[in-house]
């Protein structure tokens, strides 16, 4: 039996997935992953002593296993738009059924990584929701290995010719056009709002009973609060904690729309050439629970959308440190898997992450009242029309004043500046005179 792994490091950016990846290292097993009980047998080969799955401690920690012993997420499409799913060997054997490029930089069937500073970002992600295993029960598994994949392909950056807003907004339809049951999107935009493109596209997947899953971002890549699209209302945010369940202080971020928490530290993932690498950030958290949503759906087919999002939040684990419920760090607790498929959960009607439609309502196209309109009633009134004006009497110029203007202007103003010019004439005379006579006078000696 090996005693550890050669795995890349590497960190998933926050904004525009701007990290590339690290020098390789040998991450040694830790005691607790290799004296891990050997679980029930379930139905998929599962090997939890192997090497590699048992770095996994997500699939017992967040009791994935729990829920396998229920489905694989069978018959469940999970969309996830990124830089593109590669091809690694033998990692996604027939689960990517379509792909699109809608960056203008990458292959039509949406399976080449595109960019330059971390093309194999969309492949990690991957291969975290759905990565299938080795058929002996070993190697990397995802959280949903039965589900089927979409791939769409984003550039980040200059790596696009295409405006991203336009092309996150036709990834989502085209996701929801080929039957995506869940959507995935591990990047933030680092801003609340968002373009005017995304109400439109986030409104037809929601309306066509998707869950969206999103990351919210982390602060070593420079996100200090949730930005678009984990604003957006309806998605199901992410946010990230570490291997012992506390809120990662790099891996993560804080905000009000933090619905749930999932691992996001010491995560494992496929590169686009098969490479086994490490990786943190809520980029990883984010298709974990992605692959949860599957489990659920598969589980639960009768199951709208908002009941799927409620079922994961009403069933995740509270947190002692958690100051209320959502948190702004934890959302509504730690992600439990095994309980969101299995529990016992109320339905509810409407989105427990809000409501994007009546957000749209109130901020975008806001209805401007009504206009009062004549009723079937309403005849049309009769009005007189004004008489004519009378003409000028005599005709003369405007220059010269008339009789009018000389007796209620010109007279009066005469008669009160008259009489005031010749008192000012008097003061100044007998000023004068006042003046003259003590110039006559001599000093006293």
């Amino acid at each position: 039996m090996l005693s550890g792994v050669a795995v890349t490091t590497a960190m998933a950016a926050s904004v525009i997935l701007g990290a590339a990846p690290a020098a390789a290292v040998t991450v040694p097993l830790t005691r607790a992953a290799t004296e891990t009980a050997k679980p029930e047998p379930l139905p998929i080969p599962d090997d939890p002593t192997d090497p590699i799955r048992a770095q996994e401690y997500w699939l017992d920690g967040a009791k994935v296993r729990d829920a396998w012993r229920v489905t694989r997420g069978e018959g469940v499409t999970i969309a996830v738009i990124d830089t593109g799913i590669g091809k690694p060997p033998g990692v996604f054997d027939r689960a990517v059924t379509d792909g699109i490029d809608v960056s203008g930089a990458g292959s039509p069937d949406g399976r080449t990584p595109v960019g330059t500073l971390d093309p194999n970002h969309g492949t990690r992600v991957a291969s975290l929701a759905a990565g299938r295993g080795n058929a002996d029960g070993t190697g990397m598994i995802g959280v949903a290995p039965a589900a089927k994949l979409l791939s769409v392909s984003l550039g980040f950056g200059a790596s696009a010719t295409v405006p991203f807003s336009e092309q996150v907004a036709k990834g989502m339809k085209w996701a929801v056009d080929k039957g995506a049951d869940v959507i995935n999107l591990s990047f933030t935009t680092n801003t609340l709002d968002w373009d005017q493109s995304w109400d439109d596209a986030f409104l037809y997947a929601f309306e066509h009973d998707v869950v969206v899953v999103v990351a919210a971002g982390n602060r070593g890549s420079g996100t200090s609060i949730v930005g678009a699209p984990a604003t957006i209302p309806g998605v199901l945010t992410v946010g990230g904690v570490d291997p012992t369940g506390v809120a990662s202080r790099g891996a993560s971020t804080q905000g009000i729309t933090i619905g749930i928490s999932a691992p996001s530290e010491s995560l494992l993932g496929y590169s686009a050439s098969g490479q086994l690498v490490q990786w943190d950030g809520t980029s990883g958290a984010a298709p974990i629970v992605a692959g949860a949503a599957a489990l659920v759906r598969a589980a639960h087919p009768e199951l709208d959308a908002a009941n799927v999002i409620n079922r994961i939040i009403k069933t995740a684990v509270p947190v002692p440190e958690m100051s209320s419920a959502p948190d702004p760090l934890y959302g509504y607790g730690l992600l439990d898997v095994g309980a969101a498929v299995t529990a016992s959960v109320p339905a509810v009607k409407e989105n427990p992450m809000g409501d994007l439609k009546e957000w749209v309502r109130v901020y975008r196209r806001a209805d401007s009242p009504v206009q009062p309109t004549p009723g079937p009633s309403a005849e049309p009134v009769t009005v007189s029309p004004l008489p004519a004006a009378e003409p000028p009497t005599e005709p003369g110029s405007p220059l010269l004043p008339t009789s009018e203007s000389l007796l209620y202007g010109t007279l009066p103003l005469l008669a009160v500046t008259v009489p005031g010019i010749l008192v000012a004439l008097g003061v100044t005379a007998a000023a004068r005179r006042i003046r003259l006579e003590r110039g006559r006078r001599t000093p006293t000696p």
